[in-house]
């Protein structure tokens, strides 16, 4: 059974790990379904597979992302009179950020991500297109940083590429995008990626791809928590099950408990226990139509200057600018 966190283990470990313990805790003794942050699935591996898993047959969301915006690329910069500050919250290595920049040259480019690695492989990457400065930092903080940087009527065009925006709860999504319209200028630019509805089939093999690629990557997550707090889980006593919840429009990630099981985190200061096929459920991935892109970015404070659809895997770019 669950026990509170005591004084000395916190003082123990550094921050992230503090903050990391402390988010397993609270996940993992919620009474009615196991949790944990979809964020902490991207560790350096769970990295490495998630780029594998935008590499597979099955998982078309990249692919249709980078389609659309080398596409459009074009019809982005001509928004703008002047070469816009571009900047992207959880930029990776900035392999989409390129074909933006290839289509703004003369400009400033801001990664915004937690990762030091990725935003150092973005400068090396970028340094042949625009003025790279690194933010580490999460996306409000970042995005603050980015601002104090801004001349005097400068514009900015804001990237959120990939559907991320389907990883929030969709009340949260809308208050995110509300925050973020706050936290803009009038005439700033906000170019969202968005995965739109299709058949369930489809999707669920997306998220539970016949080479295990995905398993690989949720089942990581259960390795991070041994590698970094001294977990004590047998990866092999849990299974990778991708659902499709149809009420909420959803893909959620679990991973099932095989057997009935007790699992000890030392470093969480945390023993809990387990009922076979009880699930831990790691990540959403909402999906979207247009008419409701559109009613997000009104209800946000956006108006809506353009939506370009990929038809090959029904996927959204949607350009919107802050009124």
């Amino acid at each position: 059974m669950p026990r509170s966190a005591s004084p000395k283990t916190e003082r123990t470990l550094d921050d992230a790990r503090a903050q990391f313990a402390c988010d397993v805790r609270a996940g993992l003794t919620k009474p009615h379904q196991k949790e944990l942050p979809s964020k902490y699935l991207y560790d350096e591996l769970g990295t490495s597979l998630f780029e594998a898993i935008t590499h597979l047959p099955e998982y078309g969301l990249t692919r249709a992302d980078i389609r659309l915006l080398r596409d459009h690329a074009r019809d982005i910069a001509r928004v703008f009179d002047a070469p816009p500050v571009v900047s992207e919250l959880g930029s990776g290595t900035g392999q989409k950020s390129r074909i933006i920049l290839e289509a703004l040259p003369s400009t400033r480019f801001y990664p915004i991500d937690l990762s030091e690695d990725a935003l150092a492989a973005c400068k090396r990457e970028l340094a042949d297109l625009a003025a790279v400065s690194t933010v580490t930092a999460d996306y409000f903080a970042g995005l603050a940083q980015v601002n104090a940087q801004r001349r005097d009527g400068e514009r900015l065009l804001l990237l959120f590429l990939g559907s991320t925006i389907g990883n929030f709860e969709r009340p949260c999504a809308r208050e995110f995008l509300a925050e973020l319209r706050d936290r803009l200028q009038p005439g700033d630019a906000f170019l969202l990626g968005a995965d739109l509805v299709k058949p369930v089939a489809q999707l669920i093999t997306a998220y539970d791809d016949p080479a295990g690629v995905t398993a690989a990557f949720d089942l990581n997550l259960l390795g991070r928590i041994n590698r970094e707090l001294e977990g004590g889980f047998d990866l092999r006593a849990f299974e990778h099950q991708a659902r499709y919840n149809e009420s909420d429009r959803r893909i959620e990630m679990h991973l099932r408990s095989r057997i009935d099981q007790s699992v000890t985190i030392a470093l969480a200061d945390l023993t809990v226990r387990f009922a076979e096929g009880e699930s831990i459920w790691t990540e959403s991935s909402h999906k979207f139509d247009a008419a409701e892109l559109d009613a997000m970015a009104a209800e946000a404070g956006f108006s809506v200057h353009a939506t370009w659809v990929d038809h090959e895997w029904p996927f959204a770019e949607t350009l919107w600018i802050a009124a």
